[in-house]
C-alpha cells in the first residue's frame, strides 16, 4: 500500500453561494481523492463546528501549516489511522481548531483515494458487515420547503416523496413525478403568484402547514396509482427551529411537548406519513419517544438534530428507545470513521439509518456510495438542482453496471 504524495485543500462554493472546502488527496501510485464538504442551514445544537473562528481562509491556513505535513508520507492502508489524526491535530471535542468541513473534505477524499488504489468502488471499500451492495435506498425528495430553507413557506421545514421501489430508476422517476406534479397544482392554486423553490429545490408556497401536508398527499396518491410505485409522503419538521419557551408555534396553533405528540401522530393517522424527521425539539428524548410509541409500527420517526451522527448520542437514544432511525450526515461529526461507528451501532440495534445531503451542497456524487455502502433504508439528496441530480445519477450508475 502506498502513501500520500501530494495534499491540497481549496476554496469552493456550495449550492447556496457560501464557501466551503474541497480536499484533494494523491498517493504516490497515481490513486487519486477529491471531496468537497456540505454546510447546513439548520444545525443541531451539538454538531462539530464547520470551521474556526476565522472562517474559511482560517481553515485553509491551517490546513497548510498543521495538517498537510501530517498528511504527505501517511500510509493510505488505514482510514482511521488518518481520521485519528485528524482529531488528534484539532484538539478539540468539535473540530473548531481545523474545522468539521476540513476533516469531513478530507476523510472523504482519503476514502475515495484508498478505494481507488485498490481498484474498487468507494461503496465497496466501505460496504458495511454483512451487506452485498446489492441494495438500494429509497429516494426521500424534497418536494415543498418551508422553515429556515424558504422565505413565505410554513414553519414545516420539508415535505418529502418518499419513494422506494427495487429499482432505483423507478424510485427517482416516482419522487420526481411527485415533485412536478406538486408544481402543477401549485401554479393552479396560486396562478398570479411567482412561485420559487427554497434551499434544497422544493416548492415554495404560502400555503399552511397542514394544508401543504394534504397537497402533497394526494400528489403521491396520484403518482403511485399511475406508476404503481411505492411513494408516500414525508415531513421533516425541523421542530426545534419553531419551539420557543416551552411550546412549538405554528401560524395556526400553538401547542405543548404532549399537544406536538398528538398533533404529529394525527398527521401520520389522516395523510398515511411514512417518514417524520425531527418531529420534536432537539433535547426532548421523552417526546421523542412518545412519538416513536404511537407511530413506529407505521412510519419512521428519524433523529437528525437529536443525534448529529453521534455515537454517544444515539446510544442514549437506543437506550431510550427515541426513534427507530437515526440521518447520517458526516459533517455533523467530521470523519467517516465517527460516522461509521454511528452506522454500524444503529444497524446492531435494529435502527434504520437514513444518508442524507445538506441544504448548501457540493456536486460531488459520494453521497450516493455512502447510502449504498450503510445499507442505508433512504438516501436524501433532493430532486432538483446540479449539486442534488449528482447523488440520484450516481446511484443510477452504481445500479447499472457498465455494459449495459
Amino acid at each position: 500500500m502506498s502513501r500520500i504524495a501530494r495534499a491540497s485543500l481549496r476554496l469552493i462554493y456550495d449550492s447556496r453561494g457560501r464557501p466551503t472546502v474541497e480536499a484533494r488527496l494523491e498517493t504516490e501510485k497515481g490513486a487519486l481523492g477529491t471531496a468537497g464538504a456540505p454546510s447546513g442551514e439548520s444545525t443541531g445544537a451539538t454538531e462539530v463546528q464547520a470551521f474556526p473562528s476565522g472562517g474559511v481562509p482560517e481553515a485553509l491556513e491551517r490546513f497548510d501549516s498543521a495538517l498537510r505535513p501530517r498528511l504527505l508520507d501517511l500510509s493510505v492502508n488505514d482510514l482511521s489511522t488518518v481520521d485519528g489524526m485528524l482529531h488528534e491535530v484539532d484538539g478539540t471535542p468539535n473540530f473548531s481548531r481545523i474545522g468539521g468541513n476540513t476533516a469531513t473534505a478530507v476523510s472523504v477524499a482519503c476514502a475515495i483515494a484508498m478505494a481507488a488504489e485498490q481498484g474498487r468502488p468507494l461503496w465497496q471499500f466501505l460496504l458495511r458487515p454483512g451487506l452485498d451492495g446489492k441494495s438500494y435506498p429509497a429516494i426521500v425528495g424534497n418536494c415543498l420547503n418551508g422553515g429556515r430553507h424558504a422565505i413565505g413557506g410554513p414553519e414545516i421545514q420539508e415535505y418529502h416523496a418518499v419513494a422506494e421501489a427495487p429499482k432505483p430508476s423507478d424510485s427517482i422517476r416516482a419522487a420526481l413525478e411527485v415533485h412536478h406534479l406538486v408544481g402543477k397544482r401549485l401554479k393552479a392554486k396560486f396562478p398570479h403568484a411567482a412561485l420559487g423553490r427554497g434551499d434544497e429545490g422544493g416548492w415554495v408556497a404560502p400555503l399552511g402547514n397542514v394544508e401543504a401536508v394534504g397537497l402533497l398527499t394526494d400528489a403521491c396518491t396520484e403518482v403511485r396509482d399511475r406508476l404503481h410505485t411505492a411513494v408516500y409522503p414525508g415531513l421533516d419538521l425541523a421542530a426545534s427551529e419553531f419551539y420557543r419557551d416551552g411550546r412549538y408555534v405554528y401560524r395556526e396553533q400553538t401547542v405543548d411537548p404532549d399537544g406536538q405528540v398528538a398533533f404529529v401522530a394525527g398527521l401520520v393517522d389522516e395523510y398515511g406519513l411514512r417518514y417524520l424527521e425531527d418531529p420534536i425539539q432537539e433535547a426532548d428524548f421523552d417526546g421523542f419517544a412518545a412519538l416513536t410509541q404511537a407511530v413506529g409500527r407505521r412510519a419512521l420517526v428519524v433523529g437528525d438534530d437529536i443525534y448529529t451522527t453521534a455515537a454517544s448520542r444515539v446510544s442514549e437514544g437506543i437506550r431510550r428507545h427515541a426513534s427507530n432511525a437515526v440521518l447520517i450526515k458526516v459533517n455533523q461529526v467530521g470523519t467517516l470513521t465517527d460516522t461509521l461507528a454511528t452506522v454500524d451501532l444503529a444497524r446492531r440495534s435494529g435502527w434504520k439509518t437514513v444518508t442524507s445531503h445538506r441544504s448548501g451542497e457540493t456536486p460531488d456524487a459520494w453521497l450516493a456510495h455512502l447510502a449504498v455502502a450503510f445499507g442505508s433504508a433512504g438516501l436524501k439528496c433532493g430532486l432538483l438542482g446540479g449539486e442534488r441530480v449528482a447523488k440520484l445519477n450516481e446511484l443510477l450508475r452504481l445500479a447499472t453496471p457498465p455494459g449495459n
